[in-house]
């Protein structure tokens, strides 16, 4: 009886415990990794994963085999260790511009075959990012700021738990010996840097520790936070890498690789590791250049240094241009003209970063008008004298309620876009957290009125219609009177009236895109809708379309629960206060919820909302448009179009013509 006791109590106590998971990895020449899309091996073990070649591409490796990361028991994670040596190389045509980093990643699964580019690292997309199903953390080197994830800067180390809005970050860096000064590194500087991930199952602590590779490991971690993996991961995982390209490149190297569960992983042999591509040419350039006779160089530079500086100068305000782009000569800038009205560009005038680039505030030197110059980089080949008519004839737009763009400058991987400047930024600075001026109800109505106006002259009113597809308060300028200009048409599309639009890569901001949209990829004049639909409620209430932080609070549900108990003001923004017109607050609502219809039929056209918000036609009885929540979601139920649509669009036609 004893002797079975013993079998049993022994086998409990394997099964308790970890697999003995403890590799090392100086390069990876014999490793069986798992690679996905673009990750590959290179012949002397640099293992690749994003790269500049490639633009809205993913790619991932995982270890070959899964790893028991929990108890059987007791479902306690166990405490690991891991430390890799990581290098970002930014594109050498846009070094001020990096692509978006990488992330080492516990999974449930060995691949993350839904995952998307750009912002999202190759790690979620736009419909599970926060999602606490994902049970997936990572520790993100994220190099490019994005707002709707709340980023600190553009070049920061964080912890993610089934999102990408960090638990939390700290900008990179390390802390010197016993001192604790603190020393800032650059992630895209294309140098080796060594990380540290370690987790305390009995502190319920894990750190990460950065450092470059030269440096031993600092005895004070960039960040220490309290945490419980315990119920997030699963007891089977996936370890690896990720990491994704957007419009703007960089190439993710990973040189080797260690971890141990319930112990300290092994260190790393920097003398093995794998050079970076280059370092050997470097290497050799530099010997030539200490080996040149210091008399040579005495006699030489005296004779060329004139010649050099004019060349360097020429080249460093060199504009390209070619033949056919004689014909918009006058929307052209010169860059140095854009240079010196930026004082080259200097952080101090950055007005902001955005999914494609920065925007800096500028003066003109010989009119002093202000501008904004937003840098975009862009690639070569077809399609670009396609992509200059277009920001052509996004030049001739004008409206009031419009963003003027001025023009245009080409250069080697650049491209500059010059808008006019206006002072008082952008709307959402005026809704969200404390704003230093809060808008009352009148300015928010006429911020409204203006943007619904913008976007009729865009959709009815000029030569082709011209669909924004990222209408939201961020894009919303105001000018010096708080009137507002609708801008940021990066995204914008153009077609002839009378046709039908194209199918195109789905884009956007998340709570704002049109469920049709995202399915078919074509958007219209109706996803504009949708979009504005949801701006309006985020004037009015004062809150983000969907609201992570909350439990993935959708507005539009919430507010059309509100209506449903008779009680739709009491969604509006607190902060207005009891100044306010109660029936305009109530019809931008009831129009916020109806332009935010699932199905595109039940949307009204940009001059049926200009109609309703003037006055000159009252709002239609939504209640006879059998509105369901439903029918409002941004992700409606499979099928459930299909099933209302028959029936949806008489009523719609005749509802909305209803009136006139």
């Amino acid at each position: 009886m004893f002797f079975k006791l013993a079998v049993v109590l022994t086998l409990l106590v394997i099964n308790s415990v970890a697999d003995d998971v403890n590799f090392t990895y100086n390069g990876f020449q014999s490793t069986d990794l798992s690679l996905q899309n673009l990750a590959v091996v290179s012949s002397n073990g640099l293992l690749k994963l994003a790269s500049t070649d490639y633009s809205f591409f993913t790619a991932a490796a995982f270890y070959k085999d899964s790893v028991k990361l929990k108890n059987s028991t007791n479902g306690t994670a166990f405490s690991f260790s891991t430390t890799f040596v990581f290098a970002i190389v930014p594109d050498l045509l846009f070094r001020d511009l990096s692509g978006h980093g990488m992330a080492f990643v516990i999974s449930p699964t060995q691949g993350l075959p839904y995952a998307s580019a750009t912002q999202y690292l190759g790690l979620f997309n736009y419909s599970n990012n926060g999602d606490p199903s994902n049970h997936i953390v990572a520790v993100e080197l994220d190099t490019f700021q994005n707002e709707e994830f709340e980023d600190i800067d553009d070049n920061h180390v964080g912890v993610d738990v089934n999102g990408l809005k960090s638990v939390e970050s700290h900008g990179a860096g390390y802390y010197v010996g016993s001192t604790g000064q603190f020393r800032n590194l650059t992630l895209p500087s294309g140098r080796p840097m060594q990380v540290w991930v370690e987790y305390d199952n009995q502190e319920q602590r894990m750190n990460v520790t950065l450092a470059p590779i030269n440096v031993r490991k600092p005895k004070f971690p960039l960040l220490s936070l309290p945490i419980d993996l315990s119920p997030i991961v699963n007891e089977t995982v996936y370890l690896g890498f990720s990491s994704a390209t957007g419009r703007l490149r960089a190439s993710t190297y990973i040189l080797g690789w260690s971890f141990m569960i319930n112990g300290q992983a092994k260190e790393l042999d920097i003398s093995k590791l794998p050079k970076l591509p280059g370092s050997a040419s470097r290497q050799t350039s530099k010997l030539l250049t200490i080996g040149l006779p210091l008399i040579f160089m005495s006699l030489v530079y005296a004779t060329v240094s004139g010649v050099v500086y004019l060349i360097k100068r020429k080249r460093k305000f060199a504009d390209v241009v070619e033949d056919w782009e004689c014909e918009y000569g006058p929307q052209r800038f010169k860059y140095k003209d854009l240079y010196m009205a930026t004082q080259g560009f200097r952080d101090k005038g950055l007005l902001g970063t955005g999914g494609f680039g920065k925007v800096y505030k500028g003066t003109l030197p010989t009119s002093r008008q202000e501008i904004a110059v937003k840098i975009v980089s862009h690639g070569s080949g077809q399609g670009m004298k396609e992509f200059i008519a277009e920001i052509v004839c996004l030049g001739r737009l004008r409206h009031r309620n419009l963003v003027r763009l001025l023009g245009y400058c080409r250069r080697k991987g650049e491209m500059l876009l010059v808008y006019e400047y206006l002072p008082n930024g952008s709307l959402d600075k005026y809704l969200y957290g404390q704003p230093k001026v809060t808008l009352n109800w009148g300015q928010r109505f006429r911020v409204i009125k203006g943007v619904a106006s913008g976007l009729l002259y865009l959709h009815e009113e000029w030569e082709q219609i011209v669909i924004h597809r990222d209408v939201k308060a961020s894009n919303v300028l105001l000018d010096g009177e708080l009137n507002a200009r609708l801008g940021d048409f990066g995204l914008a599309r153009l077609y002839d009236h009378g046709t039908d639009p194209h199918t195109t890569h789905v884009a956007g901001t998340r709570g704002y895109l049109a469920p049709e949209y995202t399915r078919t990829g074509k958007a219209t004049t109706r996803t504009d809708l949708f979009a504005f639909g949801a701006f309006l409620l985020e004037v009015a209430c004062g809150r983000r379309p969907i609201e992570p932080q909350a439990g993935k609070v959708v507005l539009v549900d919430e507010v059309f629960s509100f209506w449903q108990k008779g009680k739709i003001l009491d969604v509006k923004d607190p902060k207005l206060g009891t100044d306010f017109a109660a029936e305009e607050v109530e019809l931008v609502l009831k129009l916020g919820m109806l332009c935010s219809h699932s199905n595109p039929v039940a949307r009204p056209s940009m001059r049926q909302v200009m109609h309703y918000l003037e006055g000159d036609i009252p709002l239609p009885d939504i209640s006879l448009l059998s509105l369901t929540a439903s029918g409002l979601t941004f992700a409606p139920r499979e099928g459930s179009e299909d099933a209302v649509l028959p029936h949806l669009s008489l009523i719609v036609e005749s509802v909305l013509s209803g009136g006139r």
